[in-house]
Parts: C-alpha cells; structure tokens; sequence
C-alpha cells in the first residue's frame, strides 16, 4: 500500500494508529523531519569526544554568534540535534534538570546512560499515547564519564544507539560515508575536529562559511565542556 493510501484511509490522523502493514506514519514524519534539519556530527576521539554542526543561518541580518545548536547538560556532557530545535531545547533543558538533581542528591557527576535512557523513554511514550505528536527532533550527546568517552544518537521512536562516529540531519548518507573511510579510532580531538568540519565543508561547498559552524568538544582529562573558536576552525580549513 502506497503512502499516498495510508493517508486517504487516515492512518495517520493518530499516533496511536498503525497502518494494516505495521507502521506508525506520525512517527515516520517525525523521523523525516530530522532528516530535513540541520547538519550534525559527533565523533569519538583517543582523547576526548567532539560535537560540529551547521548552524543554517542563511539571513545575514541574524546575529550568527547569538545562534546556539550545541547546548551545555552539564560539565562533561553536551548534546546537539537535528529537526525541531525547539523540540531539542525541551529535552534539553529536561536533561539539564535531571543532571543538576542528580548531582546535589548524589554529590557526583550522572552517567550518560541515564540521560539518554531518560529522553528515550519520554520519546517513546510520545509514540503510544493519544493527544500527543512524537518529538520530531533527534539528539546527539556525548561526553566523559566514569566509563569513558561516549556518543550516543536518540530518535523520535525512542530508540538510542551508542556511536564512534555518527552524522544526523541534511545531508547524513554524504557525510557518513565520508565518516566511514577516514574515520580512525586513535584520532586526536584536533584531527576529529578537522575531519568533521572539511566533511562539512565538502557537503555544503559554496554556501559553507565559518559563521555557520558551531563546535564544541570534551577533552578526556578535563572532563569540561570547551568551545571552539571561529579562528581554530578557520585553521582548521585551510
């Protein structure tokens, strides 16, 4: 049955609907969605984990410096995405609560698991449930904890995979195939850096500019959050 079917017969009116070949369309838009938004790459590094990915400013009266798509969860945890961004913030901004109460009942650092373990069950149950439409944004996140250097990716259905290196948003099938021929996993974060912003570069070609790129990385031993400056990822491009 085509798509075109499925949508006539209302198949796609609830989120609590399957189609008679088993699928959940919303959930489908939702997943197509992201595939729509903004570029985003995450890469796992020796010495740390790094996120880069294209701020889509496209108007030059935009403030460009003003635009944030990598966001703080706490010291050694970041997160990015692609689709609805306000759909991210929301989560987002769920996972920096989670975090923060963790850390004054606990008096340590979460664990990364538990924060892409919570988003995933708050976007599955938005695919059960009638009322509601599924997040239609997906998350990378990375960072270092107790076990290491980690990248997980969330989707809209809820399901989470851990990544050496990953791409989600426009262009992902370009990108990833970029990811997996050079990809290495003894790569410094310098050489992640570089990877990630010339994949960038080669996807975008003449409408990349550096005030579209925002990256951020957390160095292994640090264990905190660093942004990376315009004129690092200008060298970065040379």
């Amino acid at each position: 049955m085509q798509p075109m079917q499925h949508q006539m017969m209302g198949y796609d009116r609830a989120i609590t609907m399957f189609s008679p070949d088993g699928r959940l369309l919303q959930v489908e838009y939702a997943k197509k969605t992201v595939q729509l938004g903004n570029t985003a790459i995450g890469i796992v590094c020796k010495d740390g984990v790094l996120l880069v990915t294209d701020k889509r400013v496209v108007d030059k009266l935009v403030v460009a410096d003003a635009v944030e798509k990598i966001w703080q969860i706490d010291e050694h945890m970041m997160a990015t995405a692609a689709g609805i961004l306000s759909d991210a913030r929301v989560l987002v901004e769920r996972a920096q609560e989670k975090a923060a109460g963790y850390q004054i009942t606990y008096e340590s650092p979460i664990d990364i698991l538990s924060i892409v373990k919570d988003i995933g069950n708050l976007a599955q149950y938005c695919t059960q449930s009638g009322g509601l439409r599924p997040f239609g944004v997906s998350l990378l996140i990375a960072g270092v904890d107790a076990e290491g250097r980690k990248l997980f990716q969330t989707d809209p259905t809820g399901v989470y995979n851990q990544w050496k290196a990953t791409v989600i948003g426009e262009g992902e099938e370009d990108i990833q195939q970029i990811l997996h021929k050079e990809y290495r996993e003894d790569m410094t974060v310098e050489e992640g850096l570089k990877l990630a912003v010339t994949s960038l570069r080669k996807f975008l070609g003449e409408a990349f500019e550096l005030s579209r790129v925002d990256a951020a990385c957390i160095r292994e031993d640090k264990k905190v959050m660093e942004r990376v400056s315009k004129e690092r990822i200008a060298k970065l491009v040379r």
